[in-house]
């Protein structure tokens, strides 16, 4: 009887070795496929960005065509060159609100993908939200003081609380 349990044993033990090692290999395979779909998400959301400017038509006064220039396009404008939030698009606006929101704490990824409406469990929407607030750190509209934490720049954080419904 010693025996067959120990046969047992050691075929058990046998399964949980071919188990984790399979598990491993699903679990690198996840990560693979997660960051192809991170990149993928990240390519669809600038594409998209891009088609949603639209070309002036080409008018031709004076033999001058009025196309605009072909070339990278900004979806965000520099904060140099902006008023106010109100030039960004809406998710750029809630995204500025929920970081005036956090203050000194900061807004993170996971944050304003909820803040977005989006899933918070899904690495691809988080990664979107964060590239989106990479996208406005890029252009002047928020500071990215502590790696994943997005604020205000120092010189409008204190102006930001002084105004209704955050300012800027």
């Amino acid at each position: 009887m010693r025996a067959v349990l120990e046969r047992r044993q050691k075929a058990a033990a046998v399964r949980v070795e071919e188990l984790e090692a399979e598990l491993e290999r699903v679990r690198e395979a996840l990560a693979e496929a997660e960051e192809v779909l991170r990149r993928r998400v990240i390519g669809l959301e600038q594409y998209l960005e891009a088609l949603a400017e639209t070309d002036a038509p080409a008018v031709v006064a004076d033999g001058v065509s009025r196309r605009k220039p072909v070339g990278p396009r900004r979806a965000v404008p520099h904060r140099d060159n902006a008023p106010g939030t109100e030039v960004l698009s809406v998710d750029y606006q809630v995204l500025m609100a929920a970081a005036v929101e956090a203050g000194a704490d900061g807004l993170g990824a996971r944050r304003a993908a909820v803040v977005l409406g989006w899933d918070s469990a899904s690495v691809s929407r988080v990664e979107g939200a964060r590239a989106r607030l990479k996208r406005l750190v890029e252009w002047g509209w928020l500071a990215e003081v502590r790696p994943g934490r997005f604020t205000l720049p120092v010189a409008e954080q204190g102006s930001a609380a002084g105004r209704p419904g955050g300012g800027s």
